[in-house]
């Protein structure tokens, strides 16, 4: 046998480790190990740091508190594929956490990960894409990503056959694309195509990302186009007819809302028969929250006019009477947004009337719901402008009881919805008495108590619409409506003040109904207002002279003007010129001053007052001695007088005065004040009516009127002796012989221009000879005419002339010439 060679082992080197297995629990050991020259350490560690992180959000804060992701960071481009492979799995996951993501923003960690994107490893792509993803969901980040060129790699990636990559990329490009300023890289970049071929894709969560980032890009118009040509729209619709999609048809819908802005997306739309697949499955759709969004899909379309004409003619007014019947909140307040859309077309309002849409509508307002409501009120108030047939529907379904009883609804829009709708339906005469007589005047006091500007504004302006005869005026004075008016005058809100004054202006058509504002104060409010360059408007200035028209004493008062439509009667007193801020006090109150030294209070009145009741029922004429019986008698008496003697007649007068002082001292003081009666005034108009109104031209019943008026008080006056003319004596003696500082315009014989100018004012408008009454300074006064003239055959309008009634009565003076400017002045 041979003899067996033994083999000599060479033992390792003296300075070499020998190969050792670590395994590790603690985390500051593994994270230790990242800093490791050696691969295999490397490729465990990065491993367990994936995996680690990947377990929870705490170990994702856990490795960031210990440093271990600028150690991952130096790693993403190891040049050995293993350690960089998971160093990159390891970044992507730990981004997912929000504290972590707050940190690398401090680091150049997008860059590095953008640098990664379209790398020749497949889990690089996925897991780069996904820090990326993760990242973006801060606007900054998204900012950083799009300057770096993330946007071009990620769509690229989007093509990935890997789902993962397919998906990662495309969460990024969808949250990138959420900022306006990015939007247009993905068209630019030829994106569009890959995103409607990912509608086709077997991962729901894939065609959810597409079509949220088409919603966000639709938003463009570009893009808009760049779809219809890469028949967008048709897929879209396509989309719709897989039933499997059905949890994605919302976001289908939101992306064609989106499209359907555009005419020319519409137009095709409706071209290629989509606009009816789109309806039809609208209506057959049994999921609410789809119905929803294809209303919402319509009423945004519907924004534009030339689109608006489109869904018209497609009837999409059907569609929406059929889904106004669901039990679904929500979506019949997405109708109701869609017919207050569409109604601004006036052929949709025509086919939302023919094919009974007014009823659901009415049907939606008795909603326990208020924001059903307010939907259904806002269309009904949309259906209703200019819309005679929509408004008397309203009325034949009950509709207008409703909506006066919202009036008192809690919800600001209701109440503003339902005004709204009323002042619509008042513009025909017809439907305003209708709606008059249900008691809309008493229904609208009450949201004129509102604190909501807004329902105040509404409310002003549907008083100013629905007072339009006394019976309303009459029932506007029963409530608390005008004094809540007045009280809108004074609102800092210019909006709500002009309709306040638009409102007054309305409302003051009447004597009884000026009165008792001009009592609440409106008259100084009005006069504040005007006063204010800032604070005037068109209505205020209108209210204010509408009030004075209806309150002559107070305009006379205030302006010093009375024109020829202004007639004066009974019971008007003239107090003198007051200040712009002076306040208009009643005859009763000036009857109540002392006798003073101040201007008399003229004043007309020429009836005989009714009998007067005592407190125990009794006439109070009988109880004063049958005073009602002894003015007759000395009526009666006055006249024989004046044909023998006029002195007689003077202290007939006197006598009545004092009987008329003494009675009104015995009747009850809470009796309304009544001024003495003008018995004298009452012969004047009985001469006019029966010497001057018979004659033939309109010049000679004026010149006869203003000698008529001259002789009455104190005669013609020379100009040169007009300073000796005194007239101030017998003023201040009958106001101290009738106690008081208010006199009758027929008790003063001797007058000065402002007297005989107000006489020629009542005498003229007595027989309706058009004068004007004008109050200067320095007690002038005078009267304006409008007088043909007398050449034959001339056809020259009428001249303005002023009527002496001092120094040469019954001369004519026109306007505008040097004596009619002396005249008017010292």
């Amino acid at each position: 046998m041979g003899k067996k060679v033994k083999k000599e082992v060479t033992p390792p080197p003296k300075n070499v480790f020998d190969p050792l297995t670590i395994e590790s629990r603690k985390t500051g050991t593994v994270i230790l190990m990242l800093k490791s020259d050696e691969e295999e350490v490397l490729q465990k560690a990065c491993e367990a740091v994936y995996r680690f992180a990947d377990k929870c959000d705490e170990n994702k804060l856990l490795l960031l508190e210990m440093g271990a992701l600028e150690a991952i960071a130096n790693l993403i481009n190891h040049e050995d594929k293993i350690v960089k492979r998971y160093a990159v799995m390891a970044y992507g996951v730990t981004a997912g956490n929000a504290d972590v993501r707050q940190q690398l923003r401090k680091t150049n960690s997008i860059e590095a990960a953008v640098q990664l994107l379209g790398d020749e490893d497949d889990v690089c792509n996925e897991f780069a894409s996904l820090f990326l993803a993760h990242m973006s969901n801060e606007y900054n980040s998204k900012l950083t990503i799009y300057k770096h060129g993330g946007m071009e790699p990620l769509i690229n990636l989007m093509e990935s056959p890997d789902p993962d990559i397919q998906k990662n990329s495309l969460q990024a490009v969808c949250n990138l694309v959420q900022d306006f300023q990015i939007r247009g890289s993905v068209r630019e970049l030829g994106g569009i195509p890959t995103l409607l071929d990912l509608l086709k894709s077997e991962y729901a969560i894939i065609q959810e990302l597409s079509l949220n980032t088409l919603t966000a890009i639709t938003q463009d118009g570009e893009t808009r186009t760049v779809l219809r040509e890469n028949e967008g729209l048709a897929q879209l619709v396509d989309f719709l007819n897989h039933k499997e999609y059905e949890d994605l048809h919302v976001n289908v819908l939101n992306v064609l809302a989106n499209c359907l802005e555009d005419h020319e997306s519409l137009d095709e739309f409706r071209n290629s028969g989509g606009m009816e697949k789109l309806l039809a499955f609208t209506t057959e759709s049994a999921t609410p929250e789809v119905q929803i969004h294809a209303a919402n899909a319509m009423a945004r379309a519907a924004k534009n006019v030339e689109n608006a004409k489109i869904l018209h003619e497609q009837e999409v007014e059907k569609t929406l009477i059929a889904m106004c019947t669901s039990d679904n909140e929500r979506l019949k307040i997405a109708v109701c947004q869609a017919i207050c859309i569409l109604s601004e077309n006036l052929a949709a309002r025509d086919a939302f009337g023919k094919l009974e849409g007014i009823p659901p509508l009415i049907q939606l307002m008795q909603s326990e719901s208020g924001d059903v409501k307010e939907a259904a009120t806002l269309a009904l108030a949309n259906l209703t402008v200019n819309h005679k047939n929509n408004c008397l529907e309203i009325i034949a379904q009950n509709g207008v009881e409703q909506l006066i009883a919202l009036l008192t609804f809690q919800k600001e829009a209701v109440v503003v919805n339902a005004i709204t709708c009323l002042i619509n339906m008042s513009h025909d005469e017809q439907l305003r008495t209708d709606i008059q007589k249900r008691g809309i005047i008493s229904a609208l006091a009450e949201p004129l108590k509102s604190d909501s500007v807004r329902i105040l504004r509404e409310a002003c302006t549907a008083i100013a619409c629905y007072v339009t005869g006394s019976e309303s005026r009459a029932e506007l004075r029963k409530n608390e409506a005008l004094e809540y008016l007045v009280q809108h005058l004074r609102s800092t809100d210019a909006q709500l003040q002009r309709n306040a004054s638009f409102a007054i202006l309305c409302s003051c058509v009447d004597t009884p109904t000026a009165a008792a504002v001009s009592n609440l104060g409106a008259l100084e409010v009005l006069q504040d207002i005007n006063a204010s360059e800032k604070r005037r408007n068109n209505y205020s200035t209108a209210a204010l002279d509408k009030l004075l028209d209806s309150n002559l004493p107070a305009k006379y008062s205030l302006t010093g003007k009375l024109s020829s439509q202004n007639v004066v009667t009974d019971g008007f007193y003239d107090a003198g010129l007051i200040r712009p801020d002076g306040k208009i006090l009643p005859l009763e109150e000036l009857a109540k001053e002392p006798v003073n030294q101040r201007r008399p209070i003229i004043v007309v009145n020429s009836k005989i007052p009714e009998p007067i009741k005592s407190a125990n029922g009794e006439n109070a004429d009988k109880r004063l001695g049958n005073k009602g019986a002894s003015n007759k008698r000395m009526k009666k008496k006055d006249k024989e007088a004046a044909a023998k003697e006029e002195a007689e007649r003077l202290r007939a007068e006197k006598l009545e005065e004092k009987m008329e002082l003494e009675s009104n001292k015995e009747i009850d003081e809470e009796q309304a004040y009544r001024p003495p009666v003008d018995t004298a005034l009452q012969g004047y108009f009985s001469d006019v009516k029966n010497f001057i109104a018979p004659m033939a031209t309109m010049r000679e019943q004026i010149v006869a009127l203003a000698q008529y008026v001259v002789d009455k008080m104190g005669g013609e006056v020379e100009r040169a002796k007009l300073m000796d003319f005194s007239w101030e004596l017998p003023i201040a003696e009958m106001k101290f012989e009738l106690g008081s500082n208010i006199i009758p315009i027929g008790r003063i014989r001797k007058g000065t221009f402002y007297h005989r100018a107000l006489l020629f004012k009542v005498l003229a408008d007595s027989i309706v000879i058009p004068c004007s009454l004008e109050l200067g300074q320095y007690n002038r006064a005078w009267n304006e005419v409008m007088v043909s003239s007398e050449e034959k055959g001339s056809n020259y309008p009428p001249f303005k002339y002023i009527v002496d009634l001092m120094h040469d009565p019954g001369r004519l003076i026109k306007s505008d010439s040097p004596d009619a400017v002396r005249y008017r002045s010292l």
